[in-house]
C-alpha cells in the first residue's frame, strides 16, 4: 500500500512539474514598440483582404495566396545589402527541405517599398527561382508590390519597423510564418536558416488541421527557444514523460506481481 501511494505521489509531481514548466515557457517580457526592427505580434492575424500586384501585374488578395502555411518575406527589391542574402538563404533552405514549395507551404515575398513595380519583382523572381535547384510547385513562391498604404497596413499588422535612409531602407531580416487562416504563428530570424527549423514552423502553422503522427511528435519534443531563435529539444518535457512512463510501467509490474502472489498463496 505504501509503495502504491509513493508512485502516485511522484505521477502528481511529475504532472504538476510539467504544468508549471509550460506556464512559465509562456511567460515574456512585453516588447517596446521599435523604430526599426520585429514588434513579435505572435496570434495576430494579417489582414487578408489586402491587395497586390504580382510580377505579372495581376491584381491579387492576400486570402487568395495564403490558404496553406505560408512563409512570407519583407524586403525591396534594389536593396543593396541584407535582402538579396535573406532570400539566398531561402533558396539554400527550400533546396534543403523534405517539404515541397507550394504543396507544402508557400512562399511569399513582398516589398514594403512603394516605389517597386511588377517589372522590378519580375526580375527578383527570375533570379531567385532560377537559383533553385529543387523544383517547386508553380506559384510556390510569390513576388509582390504594393501602394504605400498597403505596405503600411501590412508591415503594422506583422511588427515589421523600418526607416527610410535616403534612397534605401534600414531594416530587420525575418521569415514570418502564416498559418491558412493568416495568423502569425512563428517569426525566424537571420539570413540562413535550418531545414528542421522550416519543418517545425510549417508544422506549427498546422494547427487545427491533422498532421502526420511524426509530426505530432515533433511539435510535443521540440519547443521554440525565444532566446536561441531556434527550436530546441524540450529536455523538461521528455524527461517528464520518460518519468511518467517509467512509474506506470512500475505500478503495472506491482500490481501483476501481487497478482501472481496471491495465486500462488491461495
Amino acid at each position: 500500500m505504501f509503495r502504491k501511494i509513493l508512485i502516485l505521489s511522484i505521477l502528481s509531481g511529475v504532472i504538476v512539474f510539467g504544468r508549471s514548466s509550460s506556464v512559465r515557457s509562456q511567460d515574456h517580457d512585453p516588447k517596446d514598440i521599435l523604430e526599426i526592427g520585429i514588434e513579435e505580434k505572435l496570434g495576430d492575424f494579417v489582414p487578408m483582404q489586402l491587395g497586390f500586384l504580382d510580377a505579372s501585374g495581376d491584381s491579387v488578395f492576400l486570402g487568395d495566396i495564403v490558404d496553406k502555411p505560408t512563409i512570407m518575406t519583407l524586403v525591396y527589391y534594389h536593396c543593396p545589402s541584407v535582402c538579396k542574402p535573406l532570400l539566398g538563404g531561402i533558396v539554400e533552405v527550400v533546396d534543403k527541405s523534405d517539404l515541397k514549395a507550394g504543396e507544402d507551404y508557400n512562399l511569399l515575398t513582398i516589398s514594403f517599398d512603394e516605389r517597386d513595380t511588377p517589372e522590378s519583382a519580375t526580375t527578383i523572381k527570375t533570379n531567385f527561382t532560377n537559383s533553385l535547384k529543387k523544383d517547386i510547385v508553380q506559384g510556390g513562391w510569390r513576388f509582390l508590390t504594393a501602394d504605400s498604404v498597403t505596405i503600411a497596413h501590412l508591415t503594422d499588422a506583422v511588427g515589421f519597423r523600418f526607416k527610410r535612409d535616403n534612397e534605401d531602407f534600414a531594416h530587420g531580416t525575418s521569415l514570418i510564418v502564416l498559418s491558412p487562416d493568416g495568423k502569425i504563428v512563428r517569426y525566424l530570424y537571420g539570413m540562413r536558416f535550418m531545414p528542421f527549423d522550416l519543418k517545425m514552423a510549417v508544422t506549427e502553422a498546422t494547427k487545427g488541421t491533422v498532421a502526420p503522427s511524426i509530426a505530432r511528435v515533433l511539435q510535443y519534443c521540440f519547443s521554440y527557444d525565444p532566446a536561441g531563435r531556434r527550436y530546441a529539444l524540450n529536455v523538461t518535457r521528455v524527461m517528464g514523460t520518460g518519468i511518467l512512463l517509467a512509474a506506470l510501467g512500475w505500478v503495472v509490474y506491482l500490481t501483476s506481481f501481487g497478482r501472481r502472489k496471491g495465486k500462488k498463496a491461495a
